[in-house]
Parts: C-alpha cells; sequence; structure tokens
C-alpha cells in the first residue's frame, strides 16, 4: 500500500507526562490537531511560565494542517493554542463553552484573526478528507468531549479525558450509546486517557462533592474561603449552590476564577442568582458566617490567591482565627510542598484548613480502572494506543486493554513525537519527528532552551563570580583590577580570605600570559576561569558560574 495511503497519529505532547496534550492526526495532504494544551514548569525551570509543545512539525507542514479541534476547556488542553494559531491560522471547532474560554484567551494573547466554530454534541464536521464527530462526556469542567475520526483507513476514537458520572451535577449524562454504536460498526483505533490507570474501582461522582460541601459548610461560624481549580465549573456551581443554601454571599477572586465564572455564566453553564456575587470592597458589609470568597490556589503556586492570603499579603483579605479554608483538590505531583506550606501558614494563622481526600472535598474528573474497562468493552477496538499519562499509567492502560481481548501486539505504546503508521489491516510505530518542551518566559516563546536552563540551575544552587580585568592593548598586561565580585556564592565580608587568594590567583594567571606573550582573550579568559573554578572548589567545594570580563585601554 502506498505511504499516501496510510493513516499517522502523531502524539507531540500528552504521552509519558500529564499536561500539554496536543496529537496530529494526519491521512495523505490533511492534518487534523487535536487539543493544544500546556503544562506549567517544574521546581527547576526557573523563572519558566509555561511549558508547551513542540510544533516545529506542524509549521514544516503548515500547508496540510485543516483545522484545530478541542475536547474540553482544561489549561492542558487549550493553553498553547493561541501560540499555534499565531504561527498557523486555522478554523478551530469546539463545544460552546469551550469556545468562550478559547476566545479569552486568543483576545488575552492579542490573537487579531481567528475562526472559531461552536459545534454541538452528536454533530459531525467534514474537515479534509475525515469526518470529525463529538460525543458527550464527563469530566469536572461541562461541554467535555470525546472525538471521533472517520478516515479512509477507517475510525478513530480518542476519549479526552472523561469519567463515567452517573449522577453529573449538570445531569448530563455520558453519552453511552454513541461509543456503543461505533463499537458496533467497528473501531480501527482507541486512544484513552490514561490518568487514573493505577487506581482500581470507579471514581466517585462530581456530586459527592457537594455532599461533603453542605457538611463544612453547616459546621463552619465564620468566613468560608474555597479554594478550586478555577475551570472546574461544576465544583463552582456546587460552592455557589452550597452558599445560595446557607445563606452566604460569594466573593470571587483570582483573575482566571473571576474570568472563567464570568463566561460560564454569560454562555448558561453557571447559575448564579441575582444578588449572590458581592465584590471585595463590600465584604465590611456582612459577618463573617455571610460570606464565601471562592478563590485560585489550591497547588500552592506562589502568586495564586490562596497562597497570599496564608503569606499574609493579600490586599483584600486577611486570615483570621475562625476562618475555614477547603482546598477542594488535590496536589498535582510535583506541588505537595508547596501546599503543605500554605496549609501549614494558614493553621498558624488560626484557620481551620479543610483538605485531603478522606474528607471528600475533592474528587478526581477522570475515570479509574473500571471505567477504563467500560469503554474498551463498548468500543471492542482493534487497535489501542494509552494517551494522557505518564510511562506507568500508560503500561497498566495497556495491561488492562489486553484483559480486556485487545491483542497484546495491537497495545501500542510510545512517547511524543512517534509515529504511530495505521492501514485498514495494521498497525504499527514507524519513525519519530520532532517533539519536545518549549519554555515560555515573559513575550519569549522558546528562546530559553535547556542550556539556558542549565544555567539558571547552576546560578540558583551554585551562585556566580565575576572577574573584572583592565588590560594595556595588545597585551595581557594588567593595568586595573583584577576585581572579583560575587553573587550567590559567598558573603564577601566573611570570606576576605578566599577573595584575597582568588585576586592572587587570576593576577598569577595573567603574569603567566604575559610572560608567554598569549594575547587572545578567550585564552587568557578560559585559563582564568579554568585556574579559578579548580580554586573555589578545592576551597569551598562549590562550583559558581564564573564570568571573566576584559576591558582593553
Amino acid at each position: 500500500m502506498a505511504k499516501k495511503e496510510k493513516l499517522m497519529i502523531i502524539p507531540l505532547g500528552g504521552l509519558g507526562e500529564i499536561g500539554k496534550n496536543m496529537t496530529a492526526i494526519q491521512f495523505g495532504e490533511d492534518i487534523i490537531v487535536l487539543d493544544a494544551g500546556l503544562a506549567f514548569p517544574d521546581d527547576d525551570m526557573f523563572g519558566i511560565d509555561l511549558v508547551i509543545p513542540d510544533i516545529s512539525y506542524l509549521i514544516e507542514n503548515k500547508d496540510k494542517v485543516r483545522a484545530v479541534v478541542i475536547t474540553h476547556g482544561h489549561e492542558d488542553h487549550i493553553g498553547s493554542l493561541a501560540y499555534l494559531l499565531n504561527e498557523i491560522n486555522v478554523p478551530v471547532y469546539a463545544t460552546k463553552l469551550v469556545c468562550g474560554l478559547v476566545e479569552g484567551k486568543l483576545k488575552e494573547n492579542h490573537i487579531g484573526q481567528y475562526t472559531l466554530n461552536e459545534v454541538r454534541h452528536g454533530d459531525e464536521v467534514k474537515i479534509g478528507c475525515m469526518k470529525v464527530g463529538f460525543i458527550h462526556t464527563n469530566h469536572s469542567i461541562p461541554d467535555a468531549s470525546a472525538l471521533y475520526f472517520k478516515t479512509p483507513v477507517g475510525t478513530i476514537v480518542h476519549t479526552g479525558d472523561f469519567k463515567v458520572d452517573l449522577t453529573p451535577v449538570d445531569g448530563l449524562l455520558m453519552d453511552m450509546h454513541k461509543f456503543a454504536e461505533l463499537g458496533r460498526r467497528g473501531v480501527l483505533l482507541l486512544m484513552s486517557d490514561s490518568t487514573n490507570a493505577l487506581r482500581p474501582g470507579y471514581t466517585e461522582s462530581e456530586r459527592t462533592v457537594g455532599e461533603a460541601f453542605r457538611k463544612e459548610f453547616k459546621e463552619a461560624t465564620g468566613r468560608i474561603i474555597l479554594a478550586t481549580f478555577a475551570s472546574n465549573i461544576s465544583r463552582i456551581q456546587q460552592a455557589v449552590n452550597t452558599a445560595v443554601l446557607y445563606k452566604r454571599k460569594v466573593l470571587v477572586m483570582g483573575r482566571s476564577m473571576v474570568n472563567n465564572v464570568q463566561i460560564a455564566s454569560e454562555l448558561g453553564y453557571l447559575n448564579v442568582p441575582d444578588g449572590v456575587l458581592i465584590e471585595a470592597d463590600e465584604l465590611s458589609r456582612y459577618t463573617a458566617e455571610q460570606i464565601l470568597i471562592l478563590t485560585t490556589g489550591s497547588q500552592g503556586e506562589p502568586m495564586a490567591g490562596l497562597s497570599r492570603m496564608a503569606s499574609n499579603n493579600h490586599r483584600s483579605v486577611s486570615i483570621m482565627p475562625g476562618d475555614t479554608v477547603i482546598i477542594s483538590a488535590t496536589p498535582i505531583p510535583g506541588n505537595e510542598t508547596g501546599v503543605g506550606r500554605t496549609i501549614d501558614n494558614l493553621m498558624r494563622l488560626g484557620a481551620k484548613v479543610v483538605f485531603g481526600s478522606n474528607k471528600r472535598i475533592h474528587v478526581s474528573g477522570h475515570g479509574s480502572q473500571e471505567e477504563l474497562k467500560l469503554m474498551l468493552g463498548l468500543i471492542k477496538p482493534k487497535y489501542f494506543i494509552p494517551v494522557h499519562g505518564e510511562y506507568r499509567m500508560l503500561r497498566k492502560h495497556g495491561d488492562i486493554a489486553v484483559e480486556m481481548g485487545v491483542e497484546k501486539d495491537h497495545v501500542l505504546i510510545g512517547d511524543n513525537g512517534q509515529i504511530f503508521e495505521f492501514t485498514s489491516r495494521s498497525g504499527q510505530k514507524a519513525g519519530r519527528v520532532n517533539a519536545g518542551r518549549v519554555f515560555v518566559d515573559g513575550l519569549g516563546v522558546g528562546d530559553v532552551g535547556n542550556i539556558v536552563i542549565r544555567d539558571r540551575q547552576q546560578l540558583a544552587m551554585e551562585g556566580m563570580v565575576i572577574v573584572v580585568m583592565t588590560l594595556a592593548q595588545g597585551t595581557s598586561h594588567a593595568l586595573a583590577g583584577p576585581d572579583i565580585v560575587s553573587r550567590g556564592f559567598v558573603y564577601v565580608r566573611d570570606s576576605e580570605e578566599l577573595m584575597k587568594e582568588a585576586h592572587e590567583k587570576v593576577a598569577a594567571v595573567l603574569e603567566r600570559c604575559e610572560e608567554e606573550k598569549i594575547r587572545e582573550w578567550s585564552v587568557i579568559k578560559s585559563q582564568v576561569r579554568d585556574t579559578l573554578s579548580r580554586y573555589l572548589f578545592e576551597k569551598t567545594r562549590r562550583r559558581p558560574m564564573i564570568l571573566p570580563i576584559i576591558m582593553e585601554v
């Protein structure tokens, strides 16, 4: 079969990691991009604001990119869309709430021209040589979709993020019938969410959180401060419902929380009765037991609302004894320390802090093992690619698929950049494309690479030493200096002897260079750097960044 007749699935993000989900689905001259997400930086990515997928493959093939289709409105699925559309202006297909959230992001990023096509669940749109259908699923945000792609070699299904919630907050059940119908007609490939593949059983309904909220609200005697993800509209709805039940006014804080509440309310996905929402300057009009504050910062982010309150530098809210703080989220791996620090600080200020899964104030938006089995049983795919998860999660989901009857060699586990190639009768791994992380730092996208990150890590861990030398023109004779300046390495006043000896070592290098008639600045700098590095390591067991600077007179 000719190469052009093969379907290629190319994950550019979301395999072997949580976040920055993006997949290219290509047949012949047509590419559809599924999701365009971001990830948040690790602790050792100093100064980095966001991490987005490497889209160089899409830019190289921009003439073939026909559209972007989005599963739901979480940051790890829409967060890099503005960066993608800035490079490749193609139409975007998504449900109503997703379009609202995306439009806000595109305006924020000053993307001038874009085409947002609003679709409904049950719609099927023709994009290039493929038909794309949207299926209603349950997740921790309304309007979430699974997608199917009818391609010339067969149907493929991508679940998006999902769980099977039989009592969803908005009352809209997942469309099991459509999954079963696709399964009956035959599915070549299933790509399924692996986030909770290691968790046995079922994921609890979002509605159980509402019951936990009612219990905590009933017991609270002072203000209630509730932190959750700004995009978890279902959770926000339950918080508002409980506030209304206990006659509390609601103050929404945090830019993303305010934006999302406004968009979801305008589009009809969030129902807030008139007179319930108040502004910060109205707080003093109400007693403590009449207030609910909804805020961001459930992950201990230093600049988010809850963290600022915990460190006593929030401009509108100070924590007081008697406050109840509810953290309605579990820490994302890597954020545990920040969350723990925030909880400690809140407790020091006298607040009662409600957190942890045993309180049932948070449930996952992702299906556990039994729900993953149900999806595999409904779809009955010929081939299976587990997606959206770290490697151990993908591997476990692959094992579950084999249990459910998928042939072992038809389970394809890969990583970002892997090309999965399919015909109507075969599926295999076939080559790779460029894929990786692109760092966003301020207005710079991709200008900070691994070398800069490594430099920042060295500066953070070891500090720096600057050596300034003034040399006579065309010689290595020192007219002034060397002057040694240290930042983040040692406290100079307490290390005069060390600095004095370092000065002598550099002076000796310059004398040797003069004797040997070395004139090249690069050689002089290299010798100063090597000598000083050896000396400082010998004396301190530290390796600061050493920057020799030569001025010529």
